[in-house]
């Protein structure tokens, strides 16, 4: 897998990973960068919603921009 640059620090794991949208119940296979910005951002999204930060939405949409642009297949089935 080539290396992408990433929105913001995160850990990444080794392997791909199929995630499941928890409303849809869609799920798809995805690279572990992948994974990595996924996970990130939708912690923020929880953060982002108690805590109204403006520093924790731009991390949530630096993931979604992010996954717009290098995951569009991904970013239909789980974060659209």
């Amino acid at each position: 897998m080539t290396k992408r640059k990433l929105p913001f620090n995160c850990i990444v794991g080794d392997e791909p990973e199929t995630v499941q949208n928890p409303f849809s119940g869609d799920s798809i296979t995805i690279p572990a960068d992948a994974v990595a910005v996924y996970d990130t951002t939708i912690g923020m999204v929880h953060l982002a919603e108690r805590t109204n930060s403006p520093k924790h939405w731009d991390i949530v949409r630096k993931g979604l921009d992010w996954f717009r642009k290098h995951e569009p297949e991904a970013y239909m089935v789980l974060l659209d």
